[in-house]
């Protein structure tokens, strides 16, 4: 599986655990019918579940004139995604993280939603 198709599932399965009572083992198993297993795919997954309170920290320490609650949950699995990914995979461009993440906004949110994730993240890169 590319890492584009890693990061879709992983966000399914991500907002999954965000809107629903279960763990991220179940949120996978739920998956697995139509998902094939890769490793770049459970690391983001388990990575962000593991890692959630210090991400939101982050995002929070970010955000101008917006509160983490008030932000869709889309937009905010998608920020925890590429959040976890700019801290946690030294293998992978901070560049290449936003890009992946704004593609995923502009799918999943709204018409603003791309542009939204890209100003939270160029503020934590800055």
């Amino acid at each position: 599986m590319k890492r584009h198709a890693a990061r879709e599932k992983a966000f399914q399965i991500l907002f999954q655990l965000d809107t629903n009572d279960i763990g991220p083992k179940q949120a996978i198993e739920n998956h697995l019918d139509t998902l094939e297993i890769d490793d770049f795919l459970m690391t983001l997954v388990q990575g962000v579940a593991e890692n959630k309170e210090k991400i939101d920290q982050t995002i929070k320490a970010h955000l101008e004139n917006w509160t983490l609650e008030r932000i869709a949950s889309v937009e905010k699995t998608i920020l925890r995604i590429a959040v976890y990914e700019m801290f946690h995979e030294e293998d992978i461009p901070a560049g290449v993280s936003i890009n992946e993440a704004v593609e995923l906004a502009n799918l999943y949110g709204d018409e603003k939603s791309g542009k939204f994730v890209n100003g939270v993240l160029s503020n934590i890169t800055a």
